[in-house]
C-alpha cells in the first residue's frame, strides 16, 4: 500500500455512515440488505433494493379506550383504577415515585437523570434499524475502512444474542466453551479494488480492540469452506488464521474460528 495512503475507521451509527458501506463485489448480494445472519430461518444475502429505501415510520400506539362491557365500571375505568380518585377525573391520578417514561427518565428517582441512548428512527432503512438495535447497550454493530475516503472494507459483529444463524450454528458445537458467551464477526468484506493491501485484516483489528473494549473475551467467526471467494460473508479459514484466529471446532464445511481478546 502507499504510504501516503490514509485510512479511516467508521462506525455505522447513522443514516450517513450506513450510506459509507461499500458495495459487495458479488452484484446479486447487498450488505444494505443482508440479514441472512439476523434471521436464522429466512435470511438472505441478496441484494433488495427495496430495503435501501426509508423504512416506514411505526405507527404510534393507539390511546383510544375500548368501550366497556359493563356501563358501571366505567367511572372505575376513567379513574384508572384508583378508587380514591375524584369523580370525572381526565386523566389518571399520578403516582409521584413511579416514572412517567423508563426510557427518558432514570429507574432511581433521586440519582442525575441519564443520558439519552442513542437510537436508529423507524424511518431509517431496514438494515440499519437491524445494526442499531445495540446502540447504548453493547454498542454499534459495523465498521466501514476508508482508503483515502473510498470506502473498501466492510465489517459486521456484535454479541452472540443478536445474530440467531450464528447462534444456532454455534448449537452444533457442544464441546465449545458457554461461559463467557464470546462476540461474532458475522461479515468481512474487501471490494475488489482493494484487495490484496491487508486492509481486511486491518479492520478485524481495529473490531477486536473495540470488542475487547466493551468486555468481551473472545470473538468467534463461522467461515463456509467450499464456497466462491464472493459467496462467503465470513471469508476462509485462512484468512482468519492470518488475523490470530484458531480452529476452536473443525469441520469439513463450516469449521468455528476463535481468537482470544486480551
Amino acid at each position: 500500500m502507499d504510504a501516503t495512503s490514509r485510512i479511516d475507521i467508521l462506525d455505522v451509527t447513522d443514516e450517513a455512515t450506513f450510506a459509507r458501506i461499500p458495495p459487495c463485489a458479488d452484484p446479486g448480494f447487498e450488505h444494505r440488505s443482508c440479514d441472512y445472519w439476523e434471521d436464522a430461518d429466512r435470511g438472505s444475502r441478496a441484494a433488495r433494493l427495496d430495503w435501501l429505501q426509508p423504512g416506514p415510520a411505526l405507527a404510534p400506539p393507539s390511546t383510544a379506550r375500548p368501550a366497556t362491557a359493563n356501563p358501571f365500571l366505567a367511572d372505575l375505568e376513567e379513574r384508572a383504577g384508583n378508587p380514591f380518585a375524584p369523580p370525572g377525573a381526565s386523566s389518571p391520578a399520578r403516582n409521584p415515585f413511579l416514572l412517567d417514561d423508563p426510557t427518558t427518565e432514570s429507574d432511581n428517582p433521586f440519582a442525575p437523570r441519564r443520558a439519552p441512548r442513542p437510537s436508529i428512527p423507524d424511518s431509517a432503512p431496514r438494515k440499519l434499524r437491524l445494526l442499531g438495535r445495540g446502540f447504548g447497550i453493547a454498542g454499534n454493530y459495523a465498521k466501514v475502512l476508508l482508503l483515502d475516503d473510498v470506502p473498501a472494507v466492510y465489517c459486521q459483529f456484535g454479541p452472540l444474542t443478536a445474530y440467531p444463524r450464528a447462534q444456532r450454528t454455534r448449537d452444533l458445537y457442544p464441546a465449545l466453551p458457554q461461559m463467557p458467551l464470546p462476540a461474532v464477526i458475522t461479515c468481512i468484506a474487501t471490494t475488489t479494488a482493494a484487495r490484496g493491501r491487508g486492509l481486511a485484516h486491518d479492520l478485524i483489528e481495529a473490531v477486536c480492540r473495540d470488542l475487547a473494549g466493551r468486555g468481551f473475551a473472545a470473538v468467534e467467526v463461522y467461515p463456509s469452506i467450499g464456497l466462491a471467494a464472493d459467496a462467503t460473508s465470513a471469508a476462509t479459514p485462512a484468512f482468519w488464521e492470518a488475523s490470530g484466529f484458531v480452529v476452536a471446532a473443525p469441520d469439513d464445511r463450516f469449521p468455528v474460528m476463535r481468537r482470544e481478546l486480551a
